[in-house]
């Protein structure tokens, strides 16, 4: 496997994280800006935004739970050099699921599908995770 096939799947992942971050700041800025939030409304986290911000807040803060795992398993896979074509086509089924999950918690926030496309990506990070063990165990 090539360093990109390897790495490009977590690039995607960390480019979906970062288009939450801009597509939030303005939705803030404005927030603030009409008068809807203040800062002491805010300042110690409470839930004062309106709905279509704290929507892509949240999806923006799910990127820094699951995918952590994600990316560690990454950079392990890459170092020890047994990536191969399987945790490829699994990383690739993870970061479309993520896509997938943000989209809705974004848009239509159903909370049925965007739980569904969580747990397909949770299911499909522990099956990476568990070769990558197994992997591992066995070279001892």
């Amino acid at each position: 496997m090539t360093v990109q096939m390897i790495l490009l799947p977590l690039f995607v992942e960390v480019v979906l994280t970062f288009v939450l971050l801009f597509t939030m700041a303005p939705l803030r800025t404005r927030d603030f800006a009409s008068g809807a939030v203040r800062p002491d409304d805010i300042a110690l986290r409470e839930q004062k935004w309106p709905k279509r911000t704290t929507q892509f807040a949240n999806a923006f803060s799910n990127q820094f739970e699951l995918p952590v795992l994600f990316y560690v398993l990454t950079i392990l896979e890459y170092v020890t050099h047994l990536a191969g074509i399987v945790f490829v086509v699994l990383a690739w089924i993870f970061v479309i699921f993520r896509i997938l999950q943000a989209y809705v918690h974004v848009t239509s926030n159903i909370v049925r599908l965007r739980g569904a496309f969580f747990a397909i990506g949770a299911v499909v990070l522990a099956i990476m995770w568990v070769i990558y063990i197994v992997q591992v165990l066995a070279l001892v």
